[in-house]
């Protein structure tokens, strides 16, 4: 999020560059292209979940196509906690607590909610492999490769609900 962060501000145009002439208006612009980065990483988060789903239903598709119903339940408790979590990625609420809310920004915290959300996307990986290991109907026991899907998501909606204290941490650090 924060080469994010860097390339946005480096692509301002000349006015925005003049209001950081201004005191207190840079404060305000790097809150709003913090926003701004910000949603566009959860809007892609959410999104490569929303793909992610899309592939695993076609797995289940073929399931259903071959007559093998007796794991479809699993791909559905997939399918709904994939979407719960694709939810509470893109609406998330944080944006209204003080995060943006202030102008000077502790950068230690920041990164550290930076490298959060890196492993983030890094667990959205390790999710991705899981869903492919998940054998085409026929040739193997869909069984274990579904519940270990299913252990790395729940691993993921773990660490999405603690991202709430990594934001938290850096709320009281700034107003610290």
């Amino acid at each position: 999020m924060e080469r994010g962060f860097d390339e946005a501000k480096a692509q301002r145009n000349w006015l925005e560059k003049l209001g950081e002439k201004i005191p207190g208006f840079r404060g305000f612009q790097d809150r709003e292209l913090r926003r701004d980065v910000d949603k566009l990483q959860r809007e892609y988060l959410a999104s490569e979940m929303t793909r992610l789903k899309a592939e695993l239903r076609k797995t289940a598709e073929r399931y259903t196509d071959a007559g093998k119903i007796g794991v479809l339940h699993l791909f559905d408790r997939l399918d709904r906690r994939m979407d719960g979590v694709a939810g509470a990625i893109r609406y998330c609420d944080y944006g209204a607590t003080g995060f943006f809310d202030v102008i000077k920004v502790d950068e230690a915290a920041l990164e550290e909610l930076y490298q959060f959300d890196l492993g983030v996307l890094e667990d959205l990986s390790v999710l991705a492999d899981s869903l492919a290991a998940i054998p085409q109907p026929g040739e193997a026991d869909p069984l274990p490769a579904l519940e270990a899907a299913l252990e790395r998501l729940q691993e993921l909606e773990e660490k999405w609900a603690s991202r709430e204290t990594a934001v938290n941490r850096v709320v009281q650090t700034t107003a610290g």
